[in-house]
């Protein structure tokens, strides 16, 4: 008896792959779905120290000012207003800042227009980018020169010390600007000393030179490195800036060897930004020494006094995690300060064996003089005397008012910049060019798309009309993927990648239909033909879209901004018109056309 044999089923698909398929398309449906309905214009209160802000008293002050809101969200200490007449924005800004100006940071904001079961899914609109929403773009610089100089004086300073240790006579120390010291002998023996010193102590300084002079320099790997992690570090920071002024949706980039590229799209009024994000200030606690000490360092106070310190503080901003502005004894402004551990055990340290000493508070400020050259203001805020042993948390007084005080421990919450910054170029789009670009950009994507259905539908007929159900399909599906990946955005230059992308989707459609007619054109059924031509039609597809996507990858890596805004949708339409092309084509020509098997028909 023969066994049976299993008869293999042209144009089948399971129906898990069925299921796979309109669950996808459900899932991004939904999600490019709160494009559609855009957003609203609000703002945001962000509270500031311990302040607790009522909705309904923001509701009261609003109302009072002839100010409609859509509604009002209250979330832990922050209120966000949505308006209902985008017109009314600044007003509304104006207005609360005239009366929560010392409880809250007020900004504009944008609000999801969606209904709220949707947002309730987890789904937003697609993050639009400042040349379609608006907003403000700023390039930094960052000063090396400053971190250079630093280090050198660390080794020089050092240096010093390991001379006068030594006993060593007839040395003169210079510390350079660019992380370099020179070190002038009169003793030629002493010259092993120092070399052995350098090589023990700092083997990442190169020793060179020769007789009376020689110079001990960082060596060029390191000073890429200090400069990579500098630039990484100041990142950072301005993100953390970002963050505590309440911005969302802003965009930081390394740009060149140590520039920095700020973007925030939706921002109209870049005052505040600008202050808090060119602003480089930091504290540092010193121990106070007698006037005309030798080797102190000399400090001016508020009051223009010299106030004489030792030349290493106690501990410098970077340990602080945490500063909120209050107030103190007779009305005055305070800031309290909380310290990371290793900060906190600095001064739990330092105090406890200089209980009754005076301690000094220094405020550094960074600022460019005429020459363009970075100089440092340092002063002292307050000279306190250590009344018992200190920890992790404390305060410091003589801040100022109350504005700089908030002004101060926004800065520190921040962080401290590691070298400062300069703003070299301020940009801004308004909101009416970035809704023009929206319009133009769509209706060339509308007409692009428009034409290219019009194509397919005359060209190819019944299979064309498939095509254009999987074209639709493909933009809902990259609408929806470019709405759920985090932090992608939406550019003018993205939306010339979508329209692109539907030269792509159709293109792996054209390929399919044309094998199919060859089939058919060799006498094979409709059906057989169907089969072939997507199997055959496949390693061409997939090595086209493959060397394509690696432009996109390519683009996406070096480039920044627009650049990275087109190879971002162009890669994503990539994927997308792989899936629909090819799988979502095939499920629908295999249930309306996968048993079909006539001879030469017209396609």
């Amino acid at each position: 008896m023969k066994p049976k044999s299993k008869k293999t089923l042209l144009n089948h698909y399971s129906q898990w792959k069925y299921w796979l398929l309109i669950s996808t398309l459900v899932i991004f449906f939904l999600s490019a779905l709160p494009s559609w309905y855009g957003e609203d214009a609000a703002v945001q209160l962000s509270s500031k120290s311990s302040h607790t802000l009522s909705s309904e008293h923001v509701y009261q002050v609003l109302n009072q000012a002839g100010i409609s809101s859509k509604r009002i969200e209250q979330k832990q200490q922050n209120v966000l207003v949505v308006l209902q007449d985008p017109h009314q924005q600044m007003l509304a800004k104006n207005t609360l800042i005239n009366e929560f100006e010392k409880q809250a940071q007020v900004t504009l904001s944008l609000s999801p227009a969606a209904p709220t079961w949707l947002l309730n899914m987890g789904f937003e609109p697609i993050k639009l980018g400042l040349d379609l929403r608006g907003g403000v773009q700023f390039l930094l610089d960052v000063d090396l020169d400053l971190v250079f100089r630093q280090q050198s004086i660390m080794v020089g300073d050092s240096l010093k010390q390991f001379v006068r240790k030594q006993h060593i006579n007839g040395v003169s120390i210079h510390s350079g600007d660019s992380a370099e010291v020179t070190v002038d002998l009169t003793l030629p023996e002493a010259r092993g000393q120092i070399r052995q010193f350098i090589a023990e102590q700092y083997p990442l300084w190169q020793v060179t030179g020769q007789k009376n002079t020689l110079f001990v320099a960082l060596s060029e790997n390191e000073k890429v490195k200090l400069t990579n992690l500098t630039v990484q570090q100041n990142l950072q920071i301005m993100r953390s800036r970002i963050e505590e002024l309440g911005i969302t949706e802003a965009l930081v980039q390394r740009q060149g060897e140590n520039r920095i590229r700020i973007e925030l799209p939706g921002v109209q009024d870049p005052a505040t930004a600008k202050n808090v994000i060119g602003a480089t200030a930091s504290l540092a606690f010193y121990p106070v020494l007698e006037n005309g000490s030798v080797n102190a360092l000399v400090l001016k106070d508020q009051a223009n006094n010299p106030i004489y310190v030792a030349r290493t503080p106690v501990l410098a901003g970077d340990h602080i995690v945490d500063a909120r502005a209050a107030t103190g004894d007779f009305g005055m402004a305070k800031v309290n300060i909380s310290l990371d551990s290793a900060g906190g055990k600095l001064m739990s340290d330092f105090s406890r064996d200089n209980i009754g000493k005076p301690m000094a508070t220094s405020y550094s400020e960074y600022s460019r003089n005429s020459l363009g050259k970075s100089q440092q203001t340092t002063k002292v805020i307050s000279v306190a005397t250590i009344q018992s042993q200190l920890g992790n948390n404390f305060e410091i007084t003589g801040v100022g008012s109350h504005q700089e005080a908030q002004q101060l421990a926004l800065l520190l919450r921040a962080g401290s910049m590691t070298a400062p910054v300069t703003i070299i170029e301020e940009r801004t789009i308004g909101p009416s060019l970035g809704a023009e670009n929206i319009v133009n950009g769509f209706a060339a994507l509308a007409l692009g798309m428009s034409l290219t259905l019009l194509f397919m539908a005359c060209w190819y007929r019944r299979l064309g009309w498939v095509a254009n159900i999987a074209l639709i399909a493909n933009m809902v599906m990259l609408f929806g993927l470019l709405a759920l990946i985090p932090g992608a955005v939406l550019t003018l230059p993205g939306i010339a990648g979508l329209v692109l992308t539907v030269g792509m989707a159709v293109d792996t459609n054209v390929l399919i239909f044309e094998r199919i007619k060859d089939k058919l054109a060799e006498g094979r059924s409709f059906a057989s033909a169907i089969d072939v031509g997507f199997d055959s039609a496949f390693s061409t597809i997939f090595d086209a879209n493959f060397t394509t996507m690696i432009t996109a990858v390519v683009l996406f890596s070096i480039g920044n901004g627009p650049i990275q805004g087109f190879a971002l949708t162009l890669g994503l339409g990539l994927l997308t018109s792989m899936f629909t092309g090819i799988f979502a084509s095939r499920a629908i020509i295999n249930l309306v056309y996968g048993r079909d098997t006539r001879y030469a028909i017209k396609v």
